[in-house]
């Protein structure tokens, strides 16, 4: 290639690894592939020199010329989801912290063979004495890999992965995506990168199922790269390798490239301090009590230890790991099932260890308190019409959407229009697009990543809409697709502005009046519909409408009360209006958003 084909990238006399995968717009693993053909062994955030680095541009295709300037910072978002992946690091000192194994997680298709790849890579990744006292599923599990260990995590799906977000829970390092060589890219599949790539976390693809003789790699590639999943070999970003769990073909190239993957992380926690992480899963047993099945994500836990999980404690009276085994403490990425907790604890919830019983009761109280304040002061969800201002100050402001149509042919034209939104401050980020209704998981997704939920010509299924109105998760729905587009161009410029319209929830006879201090108050009775307090009321006379205002108050005898039906009597106040007479109609409404 001539210097004259390759774009030029300018660069610092000095930067690390990661930022030389920035400026190259390349995988930090590329940059680490490519150094290690030159012979050089670097981790992620080493300094490398203006020369080491203009080889390693030029070998990918750039022209390296310096610059004389600061070193560029890590690109925003990066740093938020290596913040979001080390929660419990904020306040440790750098030098207590040692390297720990990576925690991986395993979706997508039902039918795609997870369990067997979680089976396999745990059964030749044990020693074979101890492959029998795998007596109990604990949600997570460790392997050895030639002295270096892989945590996995045994999810159900990337809906319990993604509900785990978002109560909080950030405890994967990787996400392996497994693809079956003979079915493809699946929409199952498509749900789960959604959900992966909500998560920022890497993506390698297991293609398994590759012994069988209508498997057809290429397609699964070809699928993958329509996804936005490009392969290395195609030269994208991500890592493919063909498996066959059910014949341990192809496992241990996959764990090396785990092992790979998350090195240049450099993950770390400090072993030398109270245990802190997450509950991977609770449940009742009937000989032993509460189970609480925990990953240790900083800290060394040990049996014996006073346990604090959201507003309940107990003591860790006894603790056993992935194979049944009894143990007396658990480190910084191991999984761990401990008895003595009072209640069971639901998964996602962060645990603690302290001092003693005493510091544990201090510290289930604040919890309380804390959980009161969050209830009054509940952070809004994110909205098309306040999307700009719940965003101010950020140098990119982001509009995450979740976007379901009814048919391939709605989607693509939908996705692509929305792709071209927007400017270098202003982006819409597809989080997961698909087909058919919307779903509880794309609901419980929404929560996870901040996101709205469009939907066009489809309906909310039951759960969804239940959990949609207990989170409040914003859900559009519309059937021209212009319109769809117009609201999020208009939100992404600031111009949005909803349309509402009255929706009459009950009309009321006037039957006499009478003064309650300076106000009136008319007695009423409700003929139709129901009346409550926070509705808004027209007065209507002779047919003519005098006055439209707020219900000032709402009573059944000296009682206020939030709503009173059809064939009730009741006292109504109109607030700031005391001209109210005998015989007129009141008629309460709503506003109802229509866009």
């Amino acid at each position: 290639m001539t210097a004259e084909a390759l774009k030029t990238i300018e660069i610092p006399p000095q930067l690390t690894v990661r930022e030389l995968a920035t400026e190259l717009d390349v995988s930090p693993i590329a940059v680490i592939k490519e150094l290690m053909n030159n012979g050089i062994m670097a981790s992620i955030n080493q300094p490398i020199d203006f020369d080491t680095a203009a080889i390693v541009g030029e070998e990918m295709g750039f022209e390296i010329v310096p610059i004389q300037e600061e070193e560029p910072e890590p690109a925003a978002e990066l740093e938020k989801q290596v913040s979001l992946r080390h929660q419990f690091l904020e306040h440790e000192d750098p030098a207590n912290l040692e390297p720990r194994p990576p925690v991986v997680t395993i979706l997508g298709h039902v039918d795609h063979g997870k369990t067997t790849l979680l089976d396999t890579i745990r059964h030749t990744s044990v020693v074979s004495g101890e492959a029998g006292g795998i007596t109990q599923h604990i949600g997570s599990y460790q392997v050895d890999i030639d002295g270096r260990k892989i945590t996995f995590l045994d999810t159900p799906g990337h809906e319990a992965f993604t509900a785990m977000r978002a109560r909080g829970a950030m405890v994967t390092d990787l996400v392996i995506l497994i693809v079956a060589a003979d079915d493809g890219v699946m929409p199952q599949t498509k749900e789960a990168i959604g959900h992966a790539r909500a998560a920022g976390v890497p993506i390698i693809v297991a293609i398994n199922k590759i012994d069988k003789s209508n498997a057809n790699v290429e397609k699964v590639k070809q699928d993958l790269a329509n996804e936005g999943l490009v392969p290395e070999e195609w030269g994208g970003e991500t890592i493919c390798v063909p498996v066959s769990a059910l014949n341990n073909i192809g496992i241990d190239d996959l764990l090396e490239n785990i092992l790979l993957a998350t090195e240049v992380a450099e993950l770390k926690a400090n072993p030398n301090r109270p245990a802190q992480g997450t509950v991977i899963e609770g449940k009742l047993d009937e000989k032993r009590g509460v189970v609480a099945n925990l990953l240790v994500q900083n800290g060394t836990l040990n049996q014996g230890d006073v346990v604090v999980i959201g507003t309940h404690y107990g003591r860790a009276r006894a603790m056993f790991n992935s194979l049944g085994q009894k143990i007396k403490k658990a480190g910084p990425s191991e999984p761990v099932s401990i008895l003595g907790m009072s209640t069971v604890p639901e998964a996602g919830e962060i645990f603690e260890v302290v001092k003693n019983r005493k510091a544990a009761e201090a510290l289930v109280q604040e919890h309380l308190q804390q959980a009161e304040q969050s209830q009054s002061n509940a952070r809004a969800p994110m909205s098309l019409e306040d999307f700009l201002s719940r965003l101010e100050g950020e140098s990119v402001k982001q509009l995450n959407l979740i976007v379901k149509a009814d048919v391939h042919g709605s989607l693509e034209p939908i996705i692509n229009s929305l792709k071209t939104l927007g400017d270098d401050q202003h982006k819409v980020r597809i989080v997961l697009q698909g087909t058919g209704n919307i779903s509880e998981s794309d609901v419980t997704l929404a929560v996870a990543s901040n996101a709205i939920v469009i939907g066009f010509n489809v309906s909310v299924d039951e759960g969804a809409r239940r959990t949609a109105e207990l989170e409040k998760v914003e859900v559009r729905r519309y059937r021209v697709i212009y319109k769809l587009i117009e609201d999020v161009d208009l939100a992404l410029k600031g111009l949005y502005e909803p349309v509402y319209e009255d929706r009459i929830i009950g009309h009321a006879e006037v039957r006499a009046t009478f003064k309650v201090g300076k106000r009136v108050i008319a007695g009423s009775y409700i003929t139709a519909g129901k009346f409550t307090r926070h509705a808004l009321v027209r007065v209507v006379r002779n047919r003519e409408l005098i006055h439209t205002g707020e219900i000032g108050s709402l009573k059944r005898f000296t009682e206020d009360v939030e709503e009173v039906a059809t064939g009730y009597e009741c006292g109504i106040g109109v607030e700031g209006f005391n001209d109210l007479r005998e015989g007129d109609i009141l008629e309460a409404f709503i506003k109802e958003r229509v866009n």
